[in-house]
């Protein structure tokens, strides 16, 4: 029998590291391309404030790009540590895009930025520029091949389960790489980590202004932070929209968890924008909807059909019961290779084979289940409607705050009225915002297609290397108290860097009236 206890264990150690790893990623994608573009006005311009821009900046990000590398590597170890069986049974196509993501980060990217730091004096103003440049394209390409790899988790497309190795392999690359899940949540991440960087920039500017340091650094910062958070936040929603899109073809329950749609509507299906759903009844209380609205989004028609939780798991019973043969099957081909009968039947419904497994989690003979197991079996398939509804909800209203922040951030900017205090205070305290809304992000993409690692093909249970829970506490701990200290640090370097600001004396061709900087260099 499987041990739940281990696979709980396992899932909390890998969902707290990949978590805390992804308080980097979307920083170090935001500011990559933020640097990329204050170098390019430094190079048209040659007014050294733009240098200062992107020198400050960058170490900024070089503290934010240390802590991701060190966490992303200790992610990659865990697939073989406590997820073996799981590298073992698709390490044939999850195996590819991780080995050229380490390529582009430890080789492409890691050059890139070693250039950026130490190549200022090294390099002419246009040859470190492109190189700075090439650093923001590596980093987005170094994301690119994580999201192929976990896009495939989502949708396995491009890749069949082989009887006869026990294995999944890949039969077309190209499938997998142009994977629609993957391509929409690529463009939908990157999107967020470019607003990420944007939020960032702006609140640690609208701290300088409204203690009076900087000015002219943080106007220039400002102005940048806005314009590109703005188009950045409108990418987000629309690019939102299609990763939506996506889930009607290939993740319909996550797609009615996360609308906690009980039953099928008829076409065009209303959006639910608050209420509580309530598990034991099946239905969501107090529902505030939006009539046509989830047809229009999730089918882009007006007789598209968004099919319900208990519609899916009357389907995912009938799975099952086709899953059941398959694995009857696929047991007579292992005692026998050369039973033909056996195949055939085992090709008829090896689709549906992942379902089968499910039962794996009640007995070790899934052909002895039950209806009673085989309908609990089902609706292991509804992940938690709650954090699925209520996560979602934040998350886009978080979005849609970030459209209204950047777009006055834009308007001011562009008025010249950098100085209004009331927004310098809402842009300081909305600091903490992307990184709540790329977590929520990441629960519902991770935690929503439970009980897959791999969408209707391997459920989670089943993936777990044969470990002791007692093995996995003792790193549990290990990896609390590392990171814990990790993150003291980075918190620590940020604070005493921006405290310290792009330079402690500035030439007074940028001083500004008002500012404290005290002993200003001459004008240059």
């Amino acid at each position: 029998m499987i041990d739940m206890e281990l696979v709980e264990l396992s899932r909390w150690q890998f969902a707290l590291t990949a978590l805390y790893h992804f308080l980097f990623v979307p920083l170090t994608l935001g500011l990559s391309v933020l640097l990329a573009i204050m170098e390019t006005v430094y190079v048209m311009t040659g007014r050294q404030v733009w240098r200062d821009m992107v020198k400050f900046w960058g170490l900024l990000f070089g503290i934010n790009f240390a802590l991701g590398v060190s966490t992303g590597i200790t992610m990659e170890f865990q697939f073989g540590m406590n997820w073996a069986y799981y590298s073992h049974y698709v390490g044939d196509v999850f195996g590819a895009p991780l080995a050229i993501e380490g390529l582009m980060a430890f080789f492409l990217e890691a050059t890139l930025v070693g250039l950026f730091f130490f190549g200022w004096d090294r390099m002419s103003k246009v040859g470190h520029w492109a190189a700075t440049c090439f650093m923001a394209i590596g980093t987005n390409l170094s994301a690119l091949w994580i999201l192929v790899a976990n896009g495939w988790m989502q949708n396995p497309v491009g890749s069949e389960f082989n009887i006869d190795t026990m294995r999944m392999e890949v039969t077309d690359f190209a499938a997998v790489i142009f994977n629609p899940v993957a391509q929409a949540k690529f463009v939908h991440t990157v999107s967020a980590g470019y607003v990420m960087g944007s939020v960032f920039v702006l609140a640690i500017s609208a701290f300088y202004l409204l203690n009076r340091r900087h000015r002219g650094f943080a106007r220039r910062s400002m102005t940048v932070a806005c314009s590109f958070g703005l188009a950045s936040a409108l990418s987000v929603v629309v690019l939102g929209d299609e990763s939506g899109y996506a889930l009607t073809d290939n993740q319909k329950m996550k797609l009615a968890a996360l609308e906690a749609m009980w039953e099928t509507h008829d076409a065009p299906a209303p959006l639910t924008l608050v209420g509580f759903p309530d598990r034991e009844n099946h239905e969501t209380r107090f529902a505030l909807e939006v009539p046509w609205a989830l047809g229009l989004i999730s089918t882009r028609s007006l007789d598209g059909e968004v099919i319900g939780i208990l519609p899916l798991v009357e389907h995912a019973e009938e799975r099952i019961r086709s899953g059941q043969i398959a694995i009857a099957a696929m047991d007579e081909v292992r005692a026998d290779p050369q039973n033909q009968a056996a195949r055939d039947r085992f090709e008829a419904h090896k689709q549906d084979m992942g379902y089968g497994f499910l039962l794996k989690r009640y007995m070790t003979d899934v052909s002895q289940a039950t209806e009673a197991d085989i309908e609990k079996a089902a609706f292991d398939t509804v992940p938690n409607v709650a954090v699925m509804f209520w996560s979602f909800r934040v998350m886009a209203g978080i979005g849609f705050y970030f459209i209204a922040l950047f777009a006055t951030g834009f308007v001011l900017s562009t008025l010249r009225k950098h100085d209004t205090r009331w927004f310098l205070r809402i842009a300081l305290f909305s600091l903490p915002l992307p990184w709540l809304a790329a977590e929520l992000g990441w629960i519902l993409a991770e935690y929503g297609r439970q009980p897959w690692l791999i969408e209707g093909t391997l459920p989670t249970f089943l993936g777990v290397s044969a470990l002791k829970a007692s093995q996995v506490w003792m790193t549990i701990a290990g990896f609390t108290a590392l990171y814990g200290t990790l993150v003291v640090v980075e918190v620590m370097l940020m604070v005493r860097q921006i405290r310290k600001g792009p330079y402690e004396r500035k030439p007074v061709s940028d001083l500004l009236p008002g500012d404290d900087t005290v002993a200003p260099l001459p004008a240059e």
